[in-house]
């Protein structure tokens, strides 16, 4: 990367100081500030870290202006529903696509990863009935760490590879068993014969014994095709976007040399937030609240009205100030499940009538409020027949593999430290 300077003046006395200058292979360049306490007496100051760049990443790229989501220099539209999760999380974990024969023995090594220890399931039954998924799997994923001890030292590529993707085939387990277990349910054990994504969607649904829904013309319910596809796309869509809230998480736990699954157990819980993960369950609490198409318009005047707290739930992003790209993506993947599915559900036309109404006013466009991802996923995955306490865990799954690559990179970094921000004191 090429370097150039930067000088900032004191204007108080005069001084300056000089810094480097470092040039991505895209977006904003940085200004290595790492010495400014040391050679000012002073620190910066940025709430939010809206201005500051915590490491240099070769995993995902996002321009906001533009709506440009790459993972490893690929567009996320050349991706999501073009290519498999598991190839996906091939990529991110390894930094290029597999052909076809890695990717045959990575899904088979996926599939045979999947189960959990016996010990650990018996974790299940100490939880309660009712307790929120998401609760359940950051209490489940941090006990993994119990069970591999030995991922605490890792030296070489081979124990990194087996690391990354032993959590990445577990976290669909965990997270159907901990919905089973919310509602008081067997659990379900994984089914080698079936592929990752609809693995999943069996153990959220399958009976004791391993039969699904018993139909009224005397057959079994299967699992559609068109179904898999749409959660897979979806799984890929959250697999990595950026040093967003949970995936610094991860990074600031991974870099205190804390095992690798109790990162990840720290991105959960940061993931479980409403204004980050949760957010495509209070875009269905609020289609709920709106009751009826009828009601659409009072609620768009709500949320132009700067008195009203209301607050359009699924539209506008921090960081795409125009249109989402993954958004786009799951626009016509809810046009397609609309008409394969044969939808009619009330919700999805409120949501139809909501996006309408807010694409053709002015006030949403001139502040760039677009849908974003929580718009179109929570009701997809309504239209799926996934419950709605069950859309983070869902988000967990799908990123997953970003989190274990960005945190297989800091530990690769040989300029990582452990993070330590610090602050303007204002007390007494």
């Amino acid at each position: 990367m090429a370097k150039n300077t930067f000088t900032l003046t004191d204007n108080r006395n005069g001084n300056s100081y000089e810094y480097n200058v470092i040039d991505g292979t895209r977006g904003p360049s940085v200004v290595d500030i790492s010495t400014f306490y040391k050679d000012s007496g002073m620190f910066t100051y940025d709430p939010g870290y809206t201005s500051t760049a915590s490491c240099d990443s070769k995993i995902t790229f996002i321009d906001g202006e533009n709506s440009e989501l790459r993972y490893r220099g690929y567009d996320i539209g050349d991706l999501a529903g073009k290519k498999s999760f598991l190839d996906v999380c091939y990529l991110l974990m390894r930094g290029e696509l597999p052909g076809k024969e890695a990717s045959e023995n990575f899904d088979l090594e996926i599939r045979h990863r999947s189960f959990l220890n016996e010990g650990l399931i018996r974790i299940f039954d100490a939880l309660p009935d009712g307790a929120h998924p998401m609760a359940t799997m950051g209490a489940a994923t941090m006990a993994l760490a119990a069970f591999y001890k030995d991922h605490l030292n890792l030296e070489d590529d081979k124990q990194f590879k087996i690391m990354r993707r032993r959590i990445v085939a577990k976290m669909p387990t965990i997270a159907a068993m901990a919905y089973r277990n919310s509602i008081g349910t067997p659990l379900i054990y994984p089914d080698v014969n079936r592929y990752f994504t609809e693995n999943f969607l069996y153990m959220l649904r399958a009976y004791p014994g391993g039969t699904m829904k018993r139909l009224p013309d005397g057959t079994n319910e299967e699992i559609k095709q068109i179904e898999v596809d749409a959660l897979d796309a979806i799984f890929t869509l959250h697999a990595d976007h950026e040093q967003n809230a949970s995936t610094t998480t991860v990074r600031n736990v991974g870099s205190t040399e804390a095992h690798p699954y109790v990162a990840i157990s720290s991105g959960i819980a940061a993931l479980w937030g409403s204004a980050h993960g949760g957010a495509n369950e209070k875009v269905m609490d609020q289609l709920k609240m709106i009751g009826d198409i009828k009601n659409v318009p009072s609620f768009i005047a709500k949320a132009k009205d700067r008195n009203d707290p209301f607050r359009l739930m699924g539209f506008g992003h921090r960081v795409y100030k125009n249109r989402d790209p993954r958004a786009e993506c799951l626009k016509g993947l809810q046009d397609q499940l609309k008409e394969a599915l044969n939808l009619d559900s009330k919700l999805l036309d409120i949501a139809a009538a909501v996006e309408e109404a807010a694409l053709n006013d002015d006030y949403f466009k001139d502040r760039g409020l677009y849908p974003n991802i929580d718009f179109y996923s929570g009701v997809i995955l309504t239209a799926l027949k996934i419950p709605v306490e069950m859309f983070t865990p869902i988000f967990v799954i799908g990123r997953t593999p970003g989190w274990i690559a960005q945190w297989s990179e800091l530990k690769q970094d040989p300029k990582s430290k452990i993070a330590r921000p610090r602050q303007l004191y204002t007390g007494n």
